[in-house]
């Protein structure tokens, strides 16, 4: 089983994980990262070469599961949440906490653990990013899962993933329900 999973019940459930580096050094790798015409080339180019594709997403898989418990789901929210996977909440929530989390911020399903949503907050908040939270995430494309979500994103794959709320639309009440200051 790898990182941030544990066997119960049958089955493979995600174990919350705190990062192993800080919010702030990942919204500056982030920046490093970020989408340009070098990277769209070399995204395109590894997808034209499937040892290079493999070894690529490899790497990243290695990298982000070792770092934030990433579960290669290949449409990465950890910009949007604080650079915390919310794919490590045991039910795998893209939009918040359910209405299970402790009042002390513990996981329903892993009590011992913090809630990832608990996590993200916090990170967003002190990293200055805590308006992303409020960025509607768009369900899981299960096409996706394995796939390089660098690869995806350098290619404009990603665009969207993260959605405002429109005019009329109320905007989330992350933050203030949690007793949270947005930032």
């Amino acid at each position: 089983m790898g990182f941030g999973e544990q066997r119960a019940g049958g089955g493979d459930w995600p174990r919350p994980v705190v990062p192993r580096i800080g919010a702030r050094l990942s919204y500056g790798l982030h920046r490093v990262l970020a989408a340009n015409l070098l990277y769209r080339r070399l995204a395109a180019w590894l997808e034209r070469g499937r040892p290079a594709y493999r070894w690529f997403t490899r790497v990243e898989r290695v990298a982000k599961e070792q770092l934030y418990g990433c579960r290669m789901c290949g449409q990465c929210a950890l910009p949007d949440t604080g650079y915390t996977c919310p794919m490590t909440c045991p039910k795998q929530l893209r939009n918040g906490p359910c209405g299970g989390v402790a009042a002390d911020g513990r996981c329903e399903v892993h009590p011992d653990l913090v809630c990832v949503w608990v996590t993200a907050i916090e990170r967003a908040q002190g990293a200055g990013h805590g308006a992303d939270l409020d960025l509607l995430q768009r369900p899981v494309d299960h096409r996706e899962w394995g796939r390089s979500s660098w690869v995806n994103y350098w290619q404009g794959r990603d665009d969207g993933l993260g959605v405002a709320y429109g005019e009329d639309d109320p905007r989330p009440l992350l933050r203030r329900e949690l007793g949270l200051s947005p930032r």
